[in-house]
């Protein structure tokens, strides 16, 4: 009942933007889009695992031409490539139609769909399996000598729809009755089942809407005393309120007087407090005046100690001075007498070389005169 179209996506759920390629086909979740109800219900057929009777069921179902498709669609997944055309061969005519494309705008018949089933490989941008290339010419060939039909008026075409009607049925599974089971019977009892649980399910929408009556009633309680409740609330919090202002201005002007006295008093301390600021600043203004003026003798008298200290440094400087030049002079007379004294030393030392010498020579003249003699 949800199925409106047999394409695997959902309208404007997929971007196919930009893929050209093998992009065309589902490489991974970006790429992919909303899943259709008739591909979900298509993937629970595959875990279903479904009979051949099954498959004829779904293929000549008379209720909606999408139970059909999805039947076909099953075959072309699942079925080996050479079987297709066993199974589409006998509803290449069929001309019941069916809206494929998401949103609409997209119709064809049960019969142009296996067509285009057996010679494309894409359908909506996804890709079914792939059929080997002989057999795929095979089934072109198949369909080339099998030219389409077109729609007949009056009595050629209820023919034609009255024979294919007669081949579904022909196709769908005969139930065959029991002997111990009438057909009348079947039928009474039926009739009694469908009554019985038509009666059941009235029973069932009378029981739910008055619950639902119910309910509704109880919500409706339930809002009454919530705007009781909210109008007590704001007739509470109004009065509050003008409570609150009545005490809040009463309060208001406690505290104005309060401030008032309040001033007062700061005023009077602030002049005691000025009071003393001044009287301190005086006796400061005194007390800072003393000590400038002890400090100011005390540095005179720093001043005369310092200038006393200066004189007598340069006293010892000058004594220091002198003593240095004193000792100077000494050391040089000391240097002329030992001068003196060694320069009289040599000239003895010469004088006495001298005497000895001449002296020496007398006495060597006079061994030569006595050894002459």
């Amino acid at each position: 009942f949800q199925v409106t179209h047999v394409e695997p996506w959902e309208k404007g759920s997929r971007k196919t933007a930009g893929q050209t390629g093998m992009c065309g086909g589902v490489r991974g979740v970006g790429t992919g889009g909303i899943v259709s109800t008739a591909f979900c219900l298509l993937y629970k057929l595959f875990t279903l695992k479904l009979t051949r009777k099954q498959v004829m069921g779904l293929i000549t179902h008379t209720d909606s031409p999408y139970i059909r498709a999805l039947g076909f669609m099953y075959i072309r997944y699942t079925q080996p490539p050479t079987d297709l055309w066993d199974w589409f061969e006998s509803f290449l005519d069929d001309e019941e139609d069916l809206d494929v494309k998401a949103g609409g705008g997209c119709v064809m018949t049960i019969g142009e769909m296996l067509r285009s089933f057996l010679t494309k490989l894409e359908w909506f941008s996804t890709l079914f399996p792939r059929i080997p290339v002989p057999v795929q010419k095979t089934i072109d060939q198949q369909i080339k000598s099998r030219p389409r039909k077109i729609k007949k008026d009056g009595k050629e075409g209820m023919e034609e729809i009255d024979r294919h009607v007669e081949r579904r049925r022909s196709r769908s599974p005969r139930r065959s009755l029991s002997p111990r089971r009438s057909p009348r019977r079947s039928r009474s009892r039926s009739h009694h089942r469908e009554g019985h649980g038509s009666s059941s399910f009235d029973r069932e929408l009378e029981r739910e809407r008055e619950r639902q009556r119910l309910e509704r009633e109880a919500k409706e309680r339930e809002k009454e005393r919530r705007r009781s409740r909210s109008t007590d609330r704001t007739l509470e919090r109004r009065r509050s309120r003008s409570r609150d202002r009545y005490r809040s201005r009463s309060r208001s002007r406690d505290r104005k007087g309060d401030r008032r006295d309040r001033d007062r008093e700061r005023e009077k301390e602030n002049e005691r407090s000025r009071k003393k600021e001044r009287d301190y600043d005086k006796e400061r203004g005194s007390e800072r005046e003393k000590d400038r003026s002890r400090e100011r003798s005390k540095e005179r008298k720093s001043k005369g100690d310092i200038e006393e200290r200066r004189h007598k440094d340069d006293k010892d400087d000058k004594k220091h001075r002198d003593d240095k030049r004193d000792s100077k002079k000494e050391r040089k007379h000391s240097r002329s007498r030992s001068r003196e004294r060694k320069h009289r030393s040599r000239s003895r030392s010469k004088n006495t070389g001298r005497r000895s010498r001449s002296r020496s020579k007398e006495k060597s003249s006079k061994h030569k005169n006595e050894s002459k003699d």
